[in-house]
């Protein structure tokens, strides 16, 4: 079934905005169906749009044309070579720079990530930094040698059934972030593990810390915790394109999702049993996550940072804010080295400044602290 490509277009932007794609809406213009490789398809142009790049030697550039090809999810042989060629220009981009590939195996299915800074030597603390359900870990992957800058190992991975990851979307997907734990846990700290994951993996980062003592901190952006897995009248309004997509990677029909997903949903005790820090982020205007979210969030963890942005789904106008928040939290929670923390603190500020100073209605993250 085709996408609805207005639909595509409007939630496309966040993430080209995201990966600093400066020809996203040229090409954007060029796109009238959602068929296949043709001229005028979604994934022919994108495709085409990242080759010339690969070509020209730009494969970073190259990588985030060729992630937005196979937005949302692959649904045939179109976006399915699209994906394989942003694993392996990724790959292209990651060899010179300490970049490597984990593959492990999680339940017999082999799982694929993206590393740096893993050794049996120099164990450093590991941050697990993970996308929601349209982002694959090439999209993050370039995050990484910063990461490794900041002292710190990093392990790039997918949501289940998103990109490489053959696994399915189910109740007990945060199993996932044990796993790789698991499998690198000769080559880091294994008493300073961190998770930077966002959207619907944030979700599985707060599960996982309930049963994993390994994790130290969750950090997210606009997770679900109960209500949207338990209001059918919010579910009921997603946009077409966010149902789908959970349709895809559950294997459930769209009008079960409900029953499917309800179980998922954090109880009070389940917050109130996370003796971890927790930053969340939360848009004040989400079209995904309903309002109730973040309040429970705020309300239920004993130690919660909390920011709030005036914004849609993924905070798209305060992106560089957010990126930044989310590492000086990550430093903050780990305790590392107060002049990285003072480098991105400086910087955050200074982002904050030039959104208020930009913004006609000069708006801003705010910052709300619950501390326990």
């Amino acid at each position: 079934m085709s996408n609805d490509v207005d639909e595509l277009k409007q939630f496309a932007w966040l993430h080209a905005k995201a990966q600093g794609l400066t020809g996203a809406r040229t090409v954007l213009d060029r796109i009238r169906t959602d068929d296949g490789d043709a001229p005028g398809a979604w994934t022919g142009e994108w495709s085409r749009a990242a080759d010339r790049l690969r070509d020209r030697g730009e494969t970073l550039a190259a990588v985030g044309h060729y992630t937005m090809a196979r937005f949302p999810y692959v649904d045939g042989e179109a976006r399915a070579q699209a994906q394989r060629d942003c694993a392996d220009s990724f790959a292209e981009w990651a060899a010179p720079r300490s970049v490597e590939r984990l593959d492990l195996d999680v339940d017999g299915a082999r799982v694929r990530c993206w590393t740096t800074g893993l050794s049996a030597r120099h164990r450093r603390p590991v941050l697990l930094m993970c996308g929601g359900i349209v982002s694959v870990k090439e999209q993050w992957g370039p995050a990484l040698p910063a990461i490794a800058r900041l002292g710190l190992a990093g392990v790039v991975l997918e949501m289940p059934g998103v990109g490489e990851n053959p696994l399915r979307y189910d109740g007990d997907s945060a199993r996932l972030f044990s796993a790789v734990l698991d499998a690198v846990a000769d080559r880091v700290d294994p008493t300073a593990c961190y998770l930077l994951a966002f959207s619907f993996s944030g979700h599985l980062a707060l599960r996982a810390a309930l049963r994993d003592h390994r994790i130290r901190g969750v950090v997210t952006a606009g997770a679900p915790v109960r209500q949207f897995f338990t209001d059918a009248g919010w579910r009921a309004a997603l946009p077409r394109v966010t149902v789908d997509t959970l349709a895809h990677l559950t294997g459930s029909p769209a009008d079960g999702l409900g029953e499917l997903m309800a179980p998922w949903a954090l109880t009070d005790d389940d917050l109130a049993a996370l003796d971890i820090p927790v930053g969340y982020a939360a848009s004040d205007r989400d079209e995904i996550i309903p309002p109730g979210d973040p309040e429970l969030v705020r309300t239920g963890i004993r130690a919660v940072h909390l920011v709030r942005a005036d914004d849609v789904h993924g905070s798209p106008r305060h992106i560089a804010q957010t990126r930044l928040w989310a590492v000086h939290t990550v430093l903050r929670m780990r305790g590392g080295r107060p002049v990285h923390r003072a480098l991105v603190g400086a910087a955050l500020r200074a982002a904050r400044l030039r959104s208020r100073i930009g913004s006609p209605r000069r708006e801003s993250q705010r910052t709300e602290v619950v501390a326990g």
